[in-house]
This record gives C-alpha cells, structure tokens and sequence, in this order.
C-alpha cells in the first residue's frame, strides 16, 4: 500500500512539474559567451504566421541580456521557418529552435547569464526559455494569461524567468493556434535540434509555423 501510495505520489509530483517547466534541453559541455547586438531602447518585430501577424515589441531596460539576443536573433533571420512545439492555452506557447541543427548547435552552446526578474508574467509577456543557470538561448514562450508563479518558480538555484517584452497586437492569433500536442512535444526537443522541422513535420503534423520575423520600429 505504501509502495503504491509512494508512485502515486511520485507521477502526482512529476506531472505538475513538466506542466510548470518552461524548459530547453541542458547542454553543460562546450558552452561560451556569444557578443550579442546591442538592441535599441524599445523594438518592434512583426512576426507572421500561417494564422495571421502577431507583434512583440522588446524594452531594453526590463532584462538588457535577453532584449540584446532577441534582436540579434531576429537581425540575423533566426525566427524564420519554424514551428510553434508548445502550445497550451491556459498556460504559455512556446517557439524557438531552427530547421537548421548547426544553427541550433551555435546558438545552444551561447547562453545567456541570468538576469533579474524585474517585470511580472502578465498575460501577453514574453520571455526566454531556460533549464538550468546561465542557459538560454533562442526558445521564447508567451503567457497566454497572468503566470505568477513564473515570477519566482525556483529552477536549478534560479528564480524567475525575465520578461523582456510583450505581445502589443495580435494576442488573439495565439488563441488559434493548433493545441493537440499541447506540452507533449516539450520533452522530444533534443529531436528537433538534431532533425529539424522533418521531425516535427514526421511526427507531429499540423502544426503552426512562423514564416518570418522583421523589426519594423
């Protein structure tokens, strides 16, 4: 009875961790630190989807470090032709890993140091994916309402996840997004990074997919 009582406890305990997670695979082997793009102030990129536009505009100031990758990542056309892996309504969508694996690799292996939570998950925030201290990189995730416990939510030593930046138009495309693989798809990144979008298309068809990214203020 014990024993089953245990298990029941240990799936109870594991469930509510992977759906809290806001996670990239862990990579604690070649890493270095990659001289980013210094942003402007205030950014505005218009991201179009196979569902309709959607525009995050970025506030330096909020976390100088993410606001920095991000539009790096979007100068050099990083958010182009990929998929939308995560998409859990009531919680967070989350995107970011190439088509292309070397371009995974580099970008993987330059990770960002942490950074302060200065700004709460408000729905519509917008924030950089980590696993562990000192690690993220590219994947981006969207509350899709008021995430509190994002603000604090202790992972590997570290609180929070900094936001950066905020959907100010299109919010309602998130909501049209395909949700039937919901988080499943969450704990297969390390097939994304090293098939590209041919896994995803192989074995989770019918997601979204963002054609492009374009800084247009």
């Amino acid at each position: 009875m014990k024993l089953k009582l245990y298990f029941a406890c240990f799936l109870i305990t594991t469930s509510l961790l992977c759906s809290l997670a806001i996670a990239q695979p862990t990579n604690k082997k070649n890493t270095f630190i990659h001289k980013d793009l210094r942003a402007p102030e205030t950014l505005q990129v218009l991201f179009k989807t196979n569902k309709g536009n959607f525009i995050i505009q970025s506030y330096r100031s909020w976390a100088p470090l993410a606001a920095d990758r991000f539009y790096t990542l979007v100068k050099k056309g990083f958010y182009t032709n990929i998929y939308i892996f995560r998409v859990e309504k009531d919680y967070v969508v989350q995107f970011g890993i190439s088509d292309n694996p070397k371009e995974s690799s580099f970008w993987d292996k330059a990770r960002l140091k942490d950074e302060p939570v200065i700004q709460k998950h408000k729905k519509g925030m917008v924030a950089f994916a980590r696993s562990e201290k000192n690690s993220r990189t590219t994947q981006l995730f969207v509350n899709m309402q008021d995430n509190a416990k994002l603000d604090t939510t202790m992972r590997e030593g570290v609180h929070g996840y900094p936001p950066f930046g905020k959907v100010v138009s299109g919010m309602n495309i998130f909501f049209q997004l395909n949700d039937q693989y919901a988080k499943r798809i969450l704990p297969l990144q390390d097939s994304i990074y090293r098939y590209g979008n041919q896994y995803l298309v192989q074995h989770f068809p019918g997601l979204d997919k963002i054609i492009s990214a374009t800084i247009i203020r």
